[in-house]
């Protein structure tokens, strides 16, 4: 009985030591993050861009420069992050967008965009998942509408 107390003892010490460990690290990395977009906030402008294509894939396939690709962290080489292909002025250009960019941003179309290097922050009138969903929804009630609509006309003239 006393093994089976003294081994729930030593799981309950490493778990309270790891939770303490997690805490301060979070509590770090907020810090870090908070520093980062001060930075990326201070840097960003206005840009009209054209969309050629959007993916997600590696960093490390997305062509950058090699003084870019060794600034990059280990971690975010192996994850595949939403890259955009645009057109900025004469040059095309690959660059790194936010996750709710990304899903927001139109193929083949010029968009005002705010950049900070070649990271996409924002976009002028975009509109959250949540609107682009209420939007899909209201244009297929439309769509069945009109179908309906013009079945119904057609059979008119059908015999």
């Amino acid at each position: 009985m006393n093994l089976i107390w003294a081994i729930m003892m030593v799981v309950a010490i490493l778990a309270v030591i790891g939770v303490t460990a997690f805490y301060f690290i979070n509590k770090w990395a907020g810090k870090k993050a908070a520093a980062q977009q001060d930075m990326v906030a201070q840097h960003k402008q206005t840009v009209s861009i054209y969309v050629i294509d959007k993916k997600k894939d590696k960093i490390t396939n997305a062509g950058f420069p090699k003084a870019v690709a060794d600034q990059i962290p280990r971690m975010a080489k192996l994850m595949k992050t939403p890259l955009v292909k645009a057109k900025i002025g004469p040059q095309i250009m690959t660059l790194v967008c936010d996750a709710k960019v990304y899903d927001a941003l139109p193929i083949k179309k010029t968009v005002s965009v705010e950049l900070a290097g070649a990271y996409i922050v924002g976009m002028k009138g975009m509109k959250t998942k949540m609107e682009m969903a209420e939007m899909r929804k209201s244009r297929r009630k439309g769509d069945a509408s009109a179908n309906t609509e013009s079945k119904g006309f057609l059979s008119r003239f059908r015999k």
